[in-house]
């Protein structure tokens, strides 16, 4: 089952309309190759308002826990969701570009039928870091277990390029 919620952007401003609820983490679809399971959920707020210029826009909270893959060592990292932003809502490309131009605040295209999951799942999108890992000193992928026949230690100990020395050493033509 496919949770689906949409708004009339414009008009969810124009009657201060709010909405809240909680949607399961397995129905945001392009997180998936990032998650190490699909459990849990994401509560959300969001309200139709004006800003100090009278401009159209979205108030949007987010918040929960989502299980996703260290990239480093591909063990579970437990990250904690806690977004508050406001978009502006554009009436057409022309004014969207404008607000890209404006570093300040964030906008998006005012659309009759906007998927409020779609926008959640953009946010927590781009919450995430390029590269989602533990912290150095508790990533798995920096305290290696224990090995017992020593071959590392050994291939550690050598210098990098002696096995391409010695390889040198049987190509290159005898005199």
């Amino acid at each position: 089952m496919s949770v689906r919620i949409v708004i009339d952007s414009l008009d969810f401003v124009r009657n201060a309309g709010e909405r809240h609820g909680k949607i399961p983490i397995s129905e945001f679809k392009r997180l998936h190759s990032l998650l190490f399971d699909h459990g849990g959920e994401l509560s959300f707020y969001v309200a139709g308002q004006y800003d100090e210029n009278e401009r159209p826009g979205l108030y949007l909270e987010i918040q929960g826990n989502m299980q996703l893959n260290c990239q480093r060592c591909l063990d579970k990292l437990s990250y904690h969701v806690d977004i508050q932003t406001f978009l502006l809502l554009a009436k057409n490309e022309t004014e969207l570009s404008q607000h890209d131009d404006d570093d300040i605040s964030d906008a998006i295209l005012a659309a009759p039928e906007l998927d409020i999951v779609s926008l959640i799942e953009d946010e927590v999108m781009l919450d995430l870091s390029i590269s989602v890992r533990h912290p150095d000193n508790e990533c798995s992928m920096h305290s290696p277990a224990p090995n017992k026949n020593h071959l590392i230690d050994q291939a550690k100990n050598k210098h990098p390029f002696a096995a391409l020395a010695s390889l040198k050493k049987q190509i290159e033509p005898k005199e």
